[in-house]
């Protein structure tokens, strides 16, 4: 199971810190990582973090803005927002599994496709 929280409305420039929290499965054995699928839009990765070697993957949109980050003892995961604006406005999910690629970013790409856990996300509005 997989539950996201920390979404909200929050004014350009603000941040926001998300958390999912999973069961079922252990962190730190799984690539991880969040996505965001804003409206009329397809999911998109945002950041991901390798099962093999730890590696980060951020999309070029949360490159210097955000930051991934997880705790195995609580077996949850952050994404760590600032600076919002207001294209980052989407529902904001997390996922894990056991995939593996030749780069952390195949590797996001990859979980995406074929993840089947899936939370219900967590909606993040950034408006004035």
């Amino acid at each position: 199971q997989i539950v996201e929280s920390g979404g909200g409305l929050v004014q350009p420039g603000g941040s926001l810190r998300l958390s999912c929290t999973v069961s079922g499965f252990t962190l730190d054995n799984y690539a991880i990582g969040w996505f965001r699928q804003a409206p009329g839009k397809e999911r998109e990765p945002v950041s991901c973090i390798s099962s093999s070697d730890g590696s980060l993957y951020y999309a070029d949109f949360a490159k210097g803005r955000f930051t991934i980050s997880r705790d195995n003892a609580k077996n949850t995961m952050y994404l760590e927002m600032n600076n919002l604006k207001p294209e980052d406005t989407a529902i904001y999910y997390c996922t894990g599994d056991l995939v593996w690629d030749d780069t952390v970013q195949a590797m996001c790409a990859t979980l995406l496709r074929v993840s089947n856990d899936w939370g219900q996300g967590t909606q993040v509005t950034v408006s004035s």
